[in-house]
């Protein structure tokens, strides 16, 4: 609706004046109409003339659109614009844009590190990293999910070090009697350990080193016998499905595709020594080196002093490997904030040999999540945050509150409570608040679509499909209104990448509709049929959103 008035408006200045203009259309508070623009105070310096007696000419042919119900001017020349009652029914059954169909589009997201904790970072960007390709799928695109994980590198290093030191003589049997169930917060322990150790111990710095070649040297040969190897896939693959379970319970959509560091590590490498030898990249002091201040950017280390390639490397691997198999319209990479000028070197870094896959890739980062204390959690440090450790907050703040713990709603309360956010500033999870069905939570919505449900059962009238010559009284068409927003929502989503737009929006409808079920008898009422329908129709939106979030919506609370 809202293009088919900018067109309307865009007309309306090449009739009056001549001019092809860029009208932007935005909703006002709806005292003011349904729609506004400042077209008129655009148009003011090329005509010479005021923008108020502008945009009174171009109210007045809008005025015989048949669309129009009314048009005016306000302050120094906005345009507002009411729409008759048929046009905005009409617009209900608008399709939602697709304008990323017949595009293929990669989204990475989640990127856990096998041989580590899945902290509470990694359930923010598995969370709205699932909303985004959600609305990428949306948008018609063909949507390919990767997760991108070290399996090997100087963290694989320092966790197998204090493993095989904690085993002992007979590293595999003694894995043997931890359970599968218990691994991966073990890992974790390991992984504090020999961080600390590297640090503090610079006997164990050179061990861990060694270790860390080891894990490589395992890959390039092949080593599947041996009792480091044996430990090394046995947690490798405790750590993927580990992984998977905390997906499914999460109910985010599969992944298409695990990428290991360990798959695409060699052509990396290979394509180092092939850039290096065309001056791309540089050795230095035994290193090879891309020098990023000539762009403007920090100069990085691709290969180390010993040999080793870096993430920035293995990177490189993962990138070209995107682009061999997939050949995609876009690339779509979520990780924390701190990856920023690290990513920008790797694709400046490409641009140089495959700008083709710099111009299609976009990178959007996040803050850190904290908890209620405003701490951040580091694994490094020990005092991880794990993702099981948000869900299990949750359940315990709902216990606590006396509210209904099902799992569906304890997903709603952490999704949202993460997504609502905009993408890019720190995360501070509260989960009393998250949990609450009462302010701007996904709990919230949940009831809020559960008692639609409730109040089309309970009539005994048949819903009535909308005529176009129906008439509305104001607070149906309040929330007729709110309900056309949608479409331009999911449109201002899908452009940015940026789901906070559906959380805002769903909470802004669920609070119209309590206005309207306050103010508009439904039941019983003689205007009971239509508004029945009104009902439906609010009740269809709220679960389409929620559904875009991941959210399900459930019929009873």
């Amino acid at each position: 609706m809202r293009e088919q008035i900018r067109q309307i408006i865009v007309s309306a200045c090449k009739e009056l004046y001549d001019l092809e203009v860029i009208a932007e259309i935005t909703r006002p508070d709806t005292e003011f109409g349904d729609y506004t623009t400042n077209v008129a105070m655009q148009l003011a310096k090329p005509l010479q003339r005021s923008p108020r007696d502008i945009a009174q000419e171009i109210v007045e042919l809008l005025q015989n659109n048949e669309m129009i119900e009314s048009a005016g001017v306000a302050g120094p020349g906005f345009i507002n614009v009411m729409l008759e009652n048929s046009a905005l029914i009409d617009s209900l059954s608008e399709p939602v844009a697709q304008p990323l169909k017949d595009m293929k589009v990669l989204v990475e997201y989640s990127d856990p590190n096998p041989f580590k904790p899945l902290h509470a970072g990694h359930l923010y960007t598995t969370l709205v990293g699932d909303a985004i390709a959600r609305l990428v799928e949306n948008a018609g695109a063909e949507t390919i999910r990767l997760n991108y994980g070290g399996d090997v590198g100087r963290h694989v290093g320092i966790s197998m070090w204090a493993i095989m030191i904690k085993l002992g003589d007979n590293p595999v049997a003694s894995l043997a009697e931890i359970s599968d169930a218990d691994r991966p917060s073990w890992m974790g322990e390991c992984y504090v350990e020999g961080t600390r150790a590297f640090v503090e111990d610079e006997q164990a710095k050179v061990e861990i080193l060694a270790t860390n070649k080891k894990v490589y040297a395992l890959h390039a040969e092949g080593d599947s016998e041996s009792d480091f190897a044996q430990v090394y896939w046995t947690l490798r693959k405790n750590s993927y499905d580990f992984f998977r379970k905390l997906y499914t319970e999460l109910q985010v959509t599969p992944f298409d595709r695990f990428v290991p560091e360990s798959e695409v590590t060699p052509l990396g490498v290979k394509i180092l020594e092939e850039q290096t030898k065309k001056g791309v990249f540089t050795p230095s002091d035994g290193a090879v080196i891309f020098d990023g201040e000539k762009y403007g950017l920090h100069t990085r280390v691709f290969i180390n002093s010993e040999g080793l390639p870096t993430y920035e490397a293995k990177e490189l691997g993962l990138m070209q490997t995107k682009w061999q198999d997939y050949k995609f319209d876009e690339s779509i990479i979520i990780t924390a904030n701190e990856q920023l000028q690290y990513m920008q070197v790797v694709l400046k870094a490409i641009e140089q040999f495959e700008p083709e896959i710099t111009l299609r890739t976009r990178h959007i980062v996040h803050g850190v999540v904290k908890s209620s204390g405003g701490v951040k959690m580091s694994s490094r440090a020990g005092n991880t945050l794990s993702a099981f450790d948000v869900l299990e907050s949750a359940r315990a703040a709902g216990e606590a509150s006396g509210q209904a713990t099902k799992e569906e709603v304890v997903l709603a309360a952490i999704k949202y409570a993460f997504i609502k956010n905009r993408i890019g500033g720190d995360i501070v999870y509260e989960p009393e608040e998250s949990i609450a069905t009462e302010g701007n939570s996904g709990p919230y919505l949940q009831y809020a679509h559960a008692r639609a449900v409730s109040i089309i059962e309970k009539s005994t009238q048949n819903l009535q499909e909308f005529s176009t010559d129906m008439e509305l009284d104001s607070s149906e068409r309040t929330l007729l209104l709110k309900i056309t927003e949608y479409p331009e929502v999911i449109e201002l989503a899908t452009k940015e990448l940026a789901p906070h737009h559906i959380c805002t929006y769903l909470y802004e409808l669920a609070q119209t509709f309590n206005r309207f079920y306050e103010n508009s008898k439904v039941i019983g009422s003689d205007r009971g049929a239509e508004r029945l329908q009104l009902v439906k129709v609010y009740a269809d939106t709220l679960k389409k959103g929620l559904e875009l979030l991941g959210i399900h919506a459930p019929e009873i609370m």
